[in-house]
């Protein structure tokens, strides 16, 4: 199983500098391999594959010498970006979609580079990397498995990062926590949504952080100070980096919360199952985009299912439809609009709150899918269902 730890690194200046002229230098050559690849097929229709454009880098070298200050492995990584964009295009042409062609990479779009077998060195509190410098970084938790790959990569405010791809030997099964597999404790249905962010089938809610919106004030003060700088001028690179900083207060503080409920939902259960919804097409909805994109649904889910196949767990994915429709209870299907936020069922007087619904839904789908018994559902009577 592979995975990844991030950390944060702090170079010295010299060394920002090599890093930046690093990452000018692959982005030359991403250019250049492009080119190269492009021009042999519509001049030859001749398929170049990255091994050829591997073995154009020492020539290269030749004539633009600074590729000689950047490690050898790492020239030959971009290689093989190239051809996994090219891949990326095939596979979408052969689906029936319409993609765009492989782009050239601007000044200041390429922002990661990686040392795939050596070139760089762990020692303690430090990162020795080849042709830049040994820097510190801020190791927060230990590395665990076998070291594969190592991507420096610089965000969007200046800062760098270094990305450790590790091989952990496959986890074994989760222990029972229960007496059976699908008993309360070791199994949940979870229902995502806007009004709360999660609500799960035993009734429990996690309330919606709406980090965006809280945000929304600062963002537009920082933007608005970003337009009434002149292009291209010093001050409005000082106003750009402004906006992306508070983008990415906001990007870690959600992510904060995602990797927070993720690993208590793992913590306490061993199967969880979740709706497999099509956020692209929900995002059509231009009066939610907004609110939806802040949720961060699919990030949540992404984590979830990560730590999970890391604990030993499962995370079981079904499709929602009518999840918000069916009746918990009884299986008949109750019409309802957005604004609807209570299940009442006419036929067997079951009165339950939507989401709550849903998630019991949920959870007997999933399970049913592991080829589990349907487990026993809470019930809640209105009161003209009891009379």
């Amino acid at each position: 199983m592979m995975k990844a730890f991030k950390y944060r690194i702090y170079p010295t200046k010299t060394q920002d500098r090599r890093l930046r002229q690093t990452l000018e230098e692959c982005r030359w050559l991403y250019n250049n391999t492009l080119a190269f690849r492009k021009d042999a097929w519509e001049q030859e229709k001749k398929q170049v594959k990255h091994y050829d454009c591997q073995n154009r880098i020492p020539g290269l070298k030749l004539t633009r010498s600074w590729l000689k200050d950047v490690h050898s492995q790492v020239l030959q990584q971009v290689a093989i970006r190239v051809d996994l964009a090219f891949q990326a295009f095939f596979r979408r042409v052969k689906a029936g979609e319409t993609p765009g062609h492989p782009r050239f990479k601007g000044k200041g779009q390429y922002d990661s580079f990686t040392y795939t077998q050596s070139g760089f060195k762990l020692d303690g509190s430090h990162l020795e990397l080849s042709k830049i410098g040994r820097m510190w970084v801020v190791l927060h938790r230990p590395i665990e498995g076998t070291v594969k790959t190592l991507t420096i990569r610089r965000s969007s405010t200046g800062k760098w990062y270094a990305c450790f791809t590790v091989e952990l030997p496959k986890p074994s099964p989760l222990s029972q926590r229960g007496p059976s597999p699908t008993n309360h404790p070791t199994s949940v249905g979870i229902d995502v949504g806007l009004t709360h962010f999660a609500t799960l089938s035993n009734g429990e809610r996690t309330e919606n952080p709406r980090f965006f919106r809280t945000e929304e004030k600062a963002l537009a003060q920082v933007q608005r100070r970003l337009s009434g700088q002149e292009k291209g001028t010093e001050a409005r690179r000082f106003r750009r980096k402004a906006v992306a900083r508070v983008h990415e207060r906001i990007r870690w503080r959600r992510e904060n919360f995602a990797h927070q409920e993720s690993r208590k939902l793992v913590n306490q259960y061993g199967v969880i199952c979740l709706e497999d919804l099509s956020i692209q097409n929900m995002l059509k909805n231009h009066n939610l985009a907004k609110s939806i994109s802040d949720a961060a649904w699919n990030q949540f889910a992404q984590f979830t299912t990560s730590k999970a196949e890391s604990a030993g767990g499962r995370v079981v994915q079904v499709n929602p439809r009518n999840t918000s429709k069916m009746c918990s209870q009884c299986g008949t299907l109750v019409e309802k609009t957005l604004a609807d936020r209570v299940h009442n069922c006419a036929a067997c007087g079951l009165c339950l709150d939507r989401d709550w619904n849903a998630a019991i839904n949920i959870l007997r789908l999933g399970l049913q899918s592991l080829g589990h018994a349907q487990e026993a559902r809470p019930v809640a009577l209105c009161a003209q269902g009891r009379e």
